[in-house]
This record gives structure tokens, C-alpha cells and sequence, in this order.
């Protein structure tokens, strides 16, 4: 329906004065006015209960701040009339299967199972224009536009849930609700690729900071570090977007890194190997079975070898026969086909040849056709085919890694972190006591002494520090330590002591403590004349160092605690060997941090270097990861260096700026969801059995596996709906990684002197976007009718609630009774399914609250729960 009160048709369609003269429901208005009349045009889509509206129209906030202003009113009348809002300053939206094309672009791409979200209206129309040359197919292609209400998190979310979208495709300039996009990139990336082009990778550079960690994560450092985190893979220029674009609507996802590569021209094939090995890959080599095959329909020089060279005589016929033998060879997971015009064959012809073998085999096929028109003809013949080729070899093999690089991210986060030998031990009291006397005191910069206070409470190793306040202490406190010592300046207002002459070394009597004492003193002194100055310290020189390493941590202003891991020392922006990541941190993530870095290498032990432990670093990170999550008030942090001495380690020198006013508490400043420590329990069953009721762990996989294997084939189908002899990998990660913004699993932990035994899990799973969400619970068969079952699943009705979901459901079969009577116990409402013999059990949160009046204890009366 067109709306404009200027004229009586548009397009051959009648047009009405107003929505409300429509006289028919709306369920999408697209505006293209003045983008100062969108707020009153937004008040109509509200009197004909519109549920979204798409605003083309430019001129918010790109024009400054009257154009924020216009934003701003827009923002609050969509609040205020609950309608979703796409743009503005956008293209639109477009479903091609559907036929909806509600953008200002002339075309429709061909329908597919991509989706392409953009910040840009000008990429949008381009990938479109693109797509349709080369035959690619999208489901949904969105611009964001101006992201004012709808973002890159809520698309991600939505299309996740599209069983008829297999990819997602993103150009991004910003982002908003950090925390959201998270969330949603690390549930989607699970089951399917997400790819970003990141615009402004140099631009923006790091922001200012006041210590070598925070000059070191920059901005696009940070965003790297995010995007691996989610699994999300990162391209670098439009080309490669596309190339991924085109390699993911039309191929399978390489399994593995090992390539086969078929050319009639042998530089091409070291070409393709070179480009391998810039990702770190070697071509596959092919077993002595392969060979001999290939040594049967091959000319005697052919190359022997993968690359495989058929030679520049090379037929249609010659390369068919050896995709016959690549295709069944085990070691080859994807073929790469490289042409090249050569007298003997046609482009066109060996084009074809290849798109009819490879028409119904699922195997990672990609070509690259060199050459001119007739080349591009051949071109034509893949891109109708829905094989994906380039005009180098080159793009072919980065499009191939790009993928691959998916997979390897995936496996990467989804391993099962192994348990610490220990609980961590941490004295949160004495920390918090430092960082209220520096916000009492206004005094954003902790000393050296106090930032070492703080590490040594969170179990962090740190070398001893002594105050001294005169020369005469100073003298006094290097013998309580020993010789010889170093002394450093003791200044809130002087960070990098080096830098002011305040750092001396190797003092190894009274008379060098002296004189040290005044050059500091007077060095600090020249550098800032200002400086609060307060003392000295004195701390035992340590000389055989083997590795000296930095470990810190940076408040970002989007990403909140990022946690920064590197090579240390003087030189260490020199080298700027360092890894990027986010609290919380596990031991397979903190591994994955080291391993980015080339000090890892000499951690593992190099010539005479001890090598290090390498699992109490892991749990070094750990607890500084912790600390993190802790307090919000740590601005900035640097240990450099952290020290490795025979393999152990030690925090030689430290410092630390406090946010004297965080905005937000904890755990909400962090960017993913920490484990809630908070609803951890101990309960007894009723025969006396003492548990511990808490949230589930990635590290509680090898626990779940084991209650699965002792469940009865009975109790597996009631659960899953299917019979099941083993709980998948997949599965595994599913149900042990999760985010605890979207769910809540809650197991009950029997805590032997033999090891831990799980005895049951309940989870509550959010739908996406939504206010209702799933439950589920699985009780070992030993201890069914213990009140175990009852207690988990209404402690998680009651963290869902504070969650704010509104409604949970479930599904229940038939025969399973038992769990019939705990949904009848609970307060479920129980009924049929309408299309099957199953049960839906549904609940109303807010009626539960009202109905069953104080908390949980009403719910778990089977099991004593008694630290809620």
C-alpha cells in the first residue's frame, strides 16, 4: 500500500492519505520521508498495530548532532510504541525467497541459503549486483544501516534459527550492545560459519593509555581477539568476503587443511603451495596408493607429487581421470583445479568435463581459469554449476583457509578444558580493601606494594616488596631481604620507573643503597616535579632470569576486561609479541593465548632454558582472569615482567590504574557471561546424602558422559527422544559450554574422596529474542524418587525468572511417568500436544511467584536446599 496524501496513485497502485486509511493490517512499513517526520509517522504505525518498520531515510546521526537529535526522538517513540526498527539511513531488507524486496536496489538476488547483513547500502546493492553474475544465491540480504534499534546481535540471533540459512556473511563498520552481539556469535558460530569484513582496521588505532598493555590492545587488536573468540572468521578485504561468500553458497566447508591441486602449468602449482604455506600448510601428500593410480593414466614426467602436474598437454580426459583417483583418495579432503589455455585442451571443454563429474559428489571442488575471453566463458560454465572459481590461484587457496580457518576456530573453543589441580584459593577481602582506599582517596594509580598486594591475593606469585620511607630504612629493609636488592621509585605518579632513572639494580651493600636512594629520588624528581613521592622499595634482585613475560589486562570502552599475554621486558612494545583475550579464561583458553605468541615457543624449552610450567601459567591467567571478573574498578594492569625462573614463575615488578567509578557492577561489565557463583548450593537428599547444587562447568563434560553411560536405554529415550549407545561430541559441547545470558543448567554433584560422581542436571534454555524458553532434566537411575530432579529444575525456574523469562515449556513422552509427576508437583500445567500423544508442560513464572509465594523452598521440598 503506497502512503503518500500528495497523490492518488503511485506506480499504478492506489495511495492512501495515512496508514490508518488503509483499512487493512500492516505488518511492515517502510519509510522513505524526511527523517524528521519518522517520529510522527512511527506514532501512526502504532494506531494499526505495525510490528516493524524499515527507515531508508538519511540524515540522523551522520549529519551531526542535529541529526542525533532526530535519532534520539525516533529511538524514544519506538521504546515507547514497542515496534522494531531497521535503519535508519539503510538500503532495507530482502527475502528472495519470499520475493519481499523492501530495499531502493532495481534487483533481486537468486535465492540461496546465505544471508548478508551490511552497515553499508553501497555493499549491499554491490554484493547483489555480484551475486547475481555469479550465480549465488541469498535467503536474506539486510542493510543496518544507523543499527538504532535492531543490530548485528539480534540479526544473528534470528537468522541462527533459519533452518534455510547456512551461512552468514557480514560487513561491519561498528557495533552495538557488545555483550548481545557476543552472545549470539558464540551460539550461532556452533552450527554455522559466520564471516566479517571489519572496516577501519587502521584507522582508529589504539586508544590512549597509560601502560604498555594498554598501548599494545589496540581497537583492531580487540575486535581479532572477538571475533576468535565467537568463532567467527575475520576476512581483511572485500574480495575475500566475497570469495568466502561464493565459496561457502556452493561447496561443502573443507574438513581438513589437506588439498589436492590439479594443474596443466607448473608454476601455477608452486604458486598454490606457496600461498599454503602463508597459512602454515603444507600440500597433502599423497599415499604410494594414489601414485601408482596415477602413475597408470599419467605421462611418464608428470610431477609425481601433489601439486599433481598433468603437463601442459593435458586433456579434458586427463583431468577427469585424475579427479577420479583424487576424489577416492582417503589423505585428499578438497581439490583445487588450475587451467591454464594451452593448445591441446579448450578452457570451455575441460570446464565442462569437470562441472559433469562433480555434478552429485559432495567433496570441496574449486578451480582457477587463467586467461581471456574464452577463458571467461569457461568461468560461466563453474558459476552456473555452482562451482566457485577465481582469476588466481591464490584467491582460490585464501577462500580455502578462510574456511578452514572456521573449522579450526570452532574445534579451537569448543575443546574440554581440563580441571586445575586445585581449587583456586583467592582472599577477595584483602583486594577489595586496597581498591576502596584508592577510591576513598581519590587516587586512581596503586603503588607498586599495593598492586602486589592485590596479585598475592588472587594467588598470583610476586616478588616480595619491601617500604621504606628514608635512607635509613631503605638500608634497613635490604638487610631484612638480603643482598643484593633492587630499589624502585615509590610514586602514584610516576608509571614507567625505568623511563625516570627510578629502577637500580644489583645493590649489593649499604653504601649502593644509599646513593641508589638519592639518584632515584632525584631522577624521579626531575621527571615530574610534582610527583607524590613515598619512599622507596626494596625487593631481592633476581638475576637468572630465563623468559621474561608480560601478563595484563585493559578496561576497553565496547569489550570491557580484555586480558593481554606476551613476550615482557624493556623491549616490550618493541616486539609487540602479544595475545589478546576475554575473561573468563579456562586452561584450553589460556593455552590457546600462549599459543599465538613466539615466547611460547622458548616456554616449552630452548637450548638451555628450563622449560616452563606451563600448566601453573594457565592458572596464573586463571586467577588474573578472575580478578577481572571480580572488579570492575581494574582500569588498567601490568605484571612485566612476570618472570621464569627454572621454570617457575614470579611478578617482578607490577602496576595498576583504578576506574574510581566503574559504571556498571559486577558481572556486568564483562562482555561474556561469567560462571554464576552465586547460585552454587550444598543440599542433602532425604536419605542424607549431602550434594552440591551448582551451574555447570565446560570442565564437567568427562562428568556428564559418565551419568550418560550409566543411564538405562529407558532413560536416554525419555530424555532425548531417540535412542542413543553414546553422547556425542557435539552434544557434549552443547550442554557443558553454555552461556550463562541465554541458559541455566544446574547440576547435583556428589563430592567423594574418589572423585566427583554426577548425579542429575536441569537446564532452562531461552528461546532467541523471546521470554519463554525450554526445560529439560536427566537424573541418574539410582536416584530417581531422591527429590533430586525436583530441586534442580525449581531452582532453575526461579534463576529463569530473575533471567526475565516469563513462560517455560516443555515436551514430556507418554511413558515417561515419573517425569509427568515432578511437572504435576512443580505447578506445571499439563495437556496433550495437539498433533501427537506427547505432553506439553507450560508454566507461568509470575504466576509461580504469586502462587507458590516465598522461593525455591517451596519447590525442592524433597531436597534441603540450605544456601540459596
Amino acid at each position: 500500500y503506497p502512503v503518500n496524501p500528495k497523490w492518488k496513485t503511485v506506480f499504478g497502485l492506489r495511495s492512501y492519505p495515512s496508514l490508518g486509511s488503509i483499512g487493512d493490517q500492516c505488518d511492515l512499513v517502510i519509510m522513505a520521508v524526511p527523517i524528521q517526520e519518522v517520529p510522527a509517522v512511527l506514532k501512526d504505525c502504532a494506531r494499526v498495530n505495525c510490528a516493524g518498520a524499515v527507515i531508508l531515510s538519511a540524515g540522523g546521526k551522520e549529519i551531526g548532532p542535529k541529526g542525533q537529535d532526530v535519532e534520539a526522538d525516533i529511538q524514544k517513540e519506538a521504546k515507547r510504541t514497542g515496534i522494531r526498527i531497521i535503519g535508519p539511513n539503510c538500503l532495507g531488507i530482502l527475502s528472495s525467497k519470499s520475493r519481499l524486496n523492501a530495499t531502493f536496489s532495481r534487483q533481486t538476488p537468486l535465492t540461496g541459503k546465505l544471508a548478508f547483513l551490511s552497515q553499508s547500502g553501497a555493499i549491499c546493492s554491490t554484493i547483489v549486483d555480484m551475486a547475481i553474475r555469479k550465480h549465488i544465491g541469498f535467503r536474506y540480504i539486510a542493510s543496518l544501516g544507523s543499527l538504532l534499534d535492531v543490530d548485528f546481535g539480534d540479526m544473528v540471533d534470528y537468522l541462527g534459527t533459519k533452518t534455510d540459512v547456512s551461512s552468514i556473511i557480514m560487513y561491519v563498520e561498528s557495533l552495538t550492545n557488545f555483550r548481545k552481539f557476543m552472545s549470539a556469535a558464540r551460539a550461532v558460530s556452533k552450527v554455522k560459519p559466520i564471516v566479517v569484513l571489519k572496516a577501519g582496521r587502521t584507522s582508529a588505532g589504539a586508544r590512549a593509555a597509560n601502560s604498555h598493555t594498554g598501548a599494545m590492545a589496540g581497537e583492531d587488536a580487540i575486535y581479532d581477539a572477538a571475533f576468535k573468540r565467537t568463532g567467527i572468521v575475520r576476512v581483511k578485504t572485500f574480495e575475500e568476503l566475497f570469495d568466502c561468500a561464493e565459496l561457502l553458497a556452493k561447496q561443502p566447508r573443507p574438513p581438513s587443511p589437506n588439498l589436492g591441486i590439479v594443474t596443466n602449468a607448473g608454476g601455477l602449482g608452486v604458486i598454490a603451495v606457496d600461498a599454503l604455506s602463508d597459512y602454515g600448510v603444507e600440500p597433502a601428500a599423497l599415499n604410494p596408493e594414489t601414485v601408482a593410480a596415477l602413475d597408470q593414466l599419467l605421462p611418464t614426467h608428470w610431477s609425481r607429487g601433489n601439486p599433481v602436474d598433468i603437463l601442459g598437454d593435458a586433456t579434458a580426459e586427463r583431468y577427469i581421470k585424475t579427479a577420479e583417483v583424487l576424489t577416492k583418495a582417503p589423505e585428499i579432503k578438497g581439490q583445487l583445479f588450475i587451467h591454464v589455455p594451452q593448445a591441446m585442451s579448450s578452457p570451455k571443454q575441460v570446464a565442462r568435463a569437470l562441472t559433469d563429474f562433480f555434478a552429485h559428489k559432495r567433496h570441496p571442488v574449486f578451480t582457477s581459469w587463467l586467461g581471456g575471453q574464452e577463458t571467461e566463458e569457461a568461468r560461466e560454465i563453474f558459476h552456473t554449476a555452482n562451482i566457485p572459481t577465481f582469476d588466481t590461484t591464490e584467491r582460490a587457496v585464501r577462500a580455502f583457509m578462510d574456511l578452514y580457518r572456521y573449522e579450526q576456530n570452532l574445534q579451537a573453543i569448543q575443546q574440554v578444558p581440563g580441571r586445575l589441580p586445585k581449587d583456586l584459593a583467592i582472599d577477595k577481602a584483602a583486594a577489595e580493601e586496597v581498591f576502596k582506599r584508592s577510591i576513598d582517596q581519590k587516587s586512581p594509580f596503586l603503588t607498586e606494594h599495593e598492586t602486589k598486594t592485590v596479585l598475592t591475593a588472587y594467588g598470583i606469585p610476586v616478588n616480595g616488596t619491601e617500604l621504606a620511607g628514608s635512607p635509613e630504612e631503605a638500608v634497613q629493609k635490604a638487610k631484612k631481604t638480603g643482598y643484593p636488592v633492587v630499589l624502585k621509585i615509590n610514586s602514584r605518579d610516576i608509571l614507567h620507573k625505568t623511563e625516570a632513572k627510578g629502577v637500580r639494580l644489583n645493590l649489593k651493600d649499604e653504601a649502593e643503597v644509599l646513593q641508589a636512594y638519592e639518584t632515584a629520588l632525584s631522577g624521579a624528581r626531575h621527571v615530574n616535579p610534582q610527583a607524590r613521592i613515598e619512599g622507596v622499595t626494596l625487593q631481592p634482585m633476581i638475576s637468572a632470569v630465563d623468559v621474561e613475560l608480560i601478563l595484563g589486562a585493559k578496561k576497553d570502552h565496547d569489550f570491557g576486561p580484555v586480558i593481554l599475554f606476551g613476550t615482557g621486558g624493556v623491549l616490550t612494545e618493541v616486539f609487540r609479541d602479544r595475545a589478546i583475550g576475554f575473561p573468563p579464561l579456562n586452561r584450553t583458553l589460556a593455552r590457546m593465548m600462549m599459543s599465538e605468541t613466539r615466547v611460547y615457543q622458548l616456554l616449552q624449552g630452548f637450548r638451555n632454558m628450563a622449560r616452563a610450567d606451563i600448566s601453573a601459567l594457565e592458572e596464573i591467567m586463571i586467577r588474573l582472569s578472575q580478578l577481572l571478573v571480580d572488579f570492575p574498578e581494574v582500569a588498567e594492569l601490568d605484571i612485566n615482567p612476570l618472570a621464569t625462573i627454572g621454570g617457575k614463575f614470579l611478578a617482578l615488578d607490577a602496576r595498576m590504574t583504578v576506574n574510581l567509578e566503574p559504571a556498571v557492577k559486577a558481572p556486568f561489565h564483562l562482555v561474556i557471561s561469567p560462571y554464576p557463583d552465586q547460585y552454587e548450593s550444598t543440599a542433602w537428599t532425604k536419605d542424607g546424602v549431602k550434594l552440591l547444587v551448582r551451574p555447570i562447568k565446560p570442565e564437567d563434560a568427562p562428568l556428564l558422559t559418565e551419568l550418560f553411560e550409566h543411564l538405562s536405554p529407558e532413560s536416554v529415550y525419555f530424555r532425548f527422544f531417540r535412542p542413543m549407545k553414546r553422547l556425542p561430541m557435539d552434544m557434549l559441547i552443547r550442554f557443558t559450554q553454555i552461556d550463562y545470558d541465554r541458559e541455566i543448567a544446574l547440576v547435583a554433584i556428589q563430592e567423594l574422596d574418589g572423585g566427583d560422581t554426577m548425579l542429575g542436571a536441569a537446564r532452562v534454555i531461552r528461546e532467541p529474542q523471546s521470554l519463554k524458553a525450554e526445560f529439560s532434566v536427566l537424573v541418574c537411575d539410582e536416584c530417581h524418587g531422591r527429590g533430586i530432579g525436583a530441586a534442580l529444575l525449581g531452582k532453575c525456574l526461579f534463576i529463569a525468572r530473575e533471567m526475565g523469562i516469563k513462560h517455560v515449556w516443555g515436551v514430556v513422552l507418554p511413558g515417561n511417568t515419573q517425569m509427568l509427576a515432578l511437572g504435576k508437583k512443580l505447578g506445571f500445567e499439563i495437556k496433550r500436544c495437539i498433533d501427537s500423544n506427547d505432553y506439553l508442560l507450560s508454566i507461568d513464572l509470575d504466576a509461580l511467584e504469586e502462587e507458590s509465594g516465598a522461593g525455591p523452598d517451596s519447590l525442592t521440598a524433597e531436597l534441603k536446599v540450605s544456601s540459596w
